[in-house]
């Protein structure tokens, strides 16, 4: 059975930074391509960033600079560095493999 847990979330004011992990199982973790996306209130699940087995990562234009995606192979983990936060990030962040998603970890931006 897939499983990813998500963590790390929390409220942080503009410009400020979080780290958030994903636990992953059920799976070959070092052979996955894994992703992150996020769901804002009232809008639609919109994919961040993805890094491959290779390393190789991209990034959506609107976070690109700002968030980073790594993983630890070993710990069978995916993280996502998340800087200069803007009010506008404020969604559920959750990771990805296939057609399998985690419930997610909340971040809230706000003042």
């Amino acid at each position: 059975e897939v499983q990813l847990v998500e963590s790390g979330g929390g409220l942080v004011q503009p410009g400020g930074s979080l780290r958030l992990s994903c636990v992953a199982s059920g799976f070959s973790f070092r052979a996955a391509h894994m992703n992150w996306a996020r769901q804002a209130p009232g809008k639609g699940l919109e994919w961040i960033s993805t890094i491959f087995s290779t390393g190789y990562t991209n990034y959506a234009d609107s976070v690109k600079g700002r968030f980073t995606i790594s993983r630890d192979n070993a710990r069978r983990t995916v993280f996502l560095q998340l800087n200069s936060l803007k009010i506008e990030a404020t969604a559920m962040y959750s990771c990805g493999h296939g057609r399998d998603r985690g419930q997610g970890t909340q971040v809230t931006v706000s003042s």
